[in-house]
């Protein structure tokens, strides 16, 4: 016998309520139920069951691929939060299989295209995971990430090329631009693609810390990374390659220098509303420059604790860039920090910016006196080193040329 009319009716108005039918499917279900009406009436029993029985099937199918397809939509929605773009490394199983041990954890190392779609919650919640199992399942070659904070394209980038050049396994870049540049380099530069999705940062404002925060989020989503250093646009390198990638991969410290600073300019910039969160004894001061482990890297990106205090308290004539990670390692993890800065800058000259270095200063002299006139602990104790700064800033764009010329006999290296 037929189905009843109201099993019938309410077919038809669940089909029509879904919205996923034209009105064609809805008029031919209708025809149906009257078709079936006809025959059962004429006698034709076997035959209407056997399309009951198969329009009854069909819909089942019809309502379970429709509720299949909306819990896919749902999942789809954290695709780039859960699991970045590792198309790049699919393959078959027989590829798989044949693979080296390090090719079958690429998908689990990091993400081969650093463009994302994550917003900044997001993306710090998602670097501050840590697994929980110490040992590496692959063969681990650690990485230094280099931060590149800049406005756009680098003006000193050739003597990074130089730099980078036949290290390639050693290091990832991360460049943080104004969000309208868009600009790419040669597909054979080491900069080719390399920039994060970035915002706008002004000097003073807690936008700064925020892009920090965001290139070092980007960076701790490849497990290779093991040290992490913020550079500017008008940083340069001390060293060669070898020789700065040895001297950090083999510290047991991180370098951010916290200091407590009596002056209006380093207590006197505390506000009593960081109460109780941050008191004075905790404030401290320090470099915007800083290189870190892993470790400490992870704690910056996952601090919801400190942070917002800084956010609604820390406004000009208080620099978050200046006091923020200063005071929140003091407060928080202290033992991580060899308490000095690797990039050397010079304020000699007072005032709320360093001085600035042209074509002219540049000479062999200048610069080795930055890279052997200091003497500093190394690894802690009594390890005295002469190398302290493996970077220096502000150097102008004028000094590209006469850096290229010292550079190779220098430093040692692109020659």
């Amino acid at each position: 016998m037929p189905p009843s009319p109201n099993v019938s009716l309410y077919l038809y108005l669940l089909l029509i309520n879904k919205g996923n039918f034209r009105p064609e499917m809805a008029m031919f279900v209708k025809k149906l139920y009257i078709g079936v009406g006809r025959e059962v009436r004429e006698g034709s029993f076997q035959i209407i069951t056997t399309i009951i029985f198969c329009f009854s099937l069909a819909f089942f199918i019809v309502i379970l691929s429709m509720f299949i397809n909306d819990q896919f939509k749902k999942n789809s929605v954290y695709d780039d939060l859960y699991y970045p773009n590792y198309n790049a490394y699919s393959s078959s199983s027989s590829e798989y299989d044949n693979s080296s041990s390090a090719d079958k954890w690429k998908y689990l190392i990091g993400p081969k295209d650093l463009w994302h779609s994550m917003t900044d919650e997001e993306l710090l919640w998602k670097a501050s995971m840590v697994p929980q199992i110490s040992e590496y399942p692959y063969n681990r070659t650690p990485k230094v990430a280099f931060l590149f904070l800049s406005r756009g394209r680098l003006p000193l980038g050739p003597l990074w090329e130089m730099f980078f050049k036949g290290h390639e396994n050693l290091f990832s870049i991360y460049l943080h631009t104004s969000p309208d540049f868009n600009s790419e380099p040669p597909q054979s530069s080491v900069f080719y693609k390399r920039r994060v999705p970035s915002k706008e940062v002004q000097w003073g404002k807690s936008t700064m810390i925020d892009a920090e925060r965001r290139v070092i989020a980007n960076a701790l989503l490849d497990f290779s990374n093991e040290r992490f250093i913020l550079v500017s646009e008008s940083c340069i390198p001390l060293f060669n390659f070898t020789t700065i990638y040895t001297y950090l991969i083999n510290s047991n410290q991180s370098y951010l220098s916290t200091f407590d600073d009596p002056r209006p300019i380093g207590r006197g910039r505390y506000n009593k509303r960081m109460l109780p969160k941050i008191t004075l004894s905790d404030w401290r001061k320090g470099s915007q420059w800083i290189e870190i482990n892993r470790k400490l890297a992870v704690k910056i990106v996952s601090d919801v604790t400190l942070y917002p205090v800084f956010k609604n308290h820390c406004v000009p004539p208080c620099y978050m860039d200046e006091h923020y990670l200063p005071t929140l390692v003091n407060k928080i993890c202290p033992e991580l920090t060899s308490n000095r800065t690797i990039t050397w800058t010079d304020w000699s000259g007072g005032g709320s910016h360093p001085r600035s270095f042209m074509r002219n200063d540049v000479s062999v002299g200048f610069l080795d006196h930055i890279r052997f006139g200091f003497n500093c602990s190394y690894n802690g104790g009594e390890n005295i080193s002469s190398i302290c700064h493996l970077f220096a800033r502000k150097f102008h764009s004028s000094t590209l040329q006469p850096l290229l010329n010292i550079a190779p006999k220098l430093f040692g290296f692109g020659s």
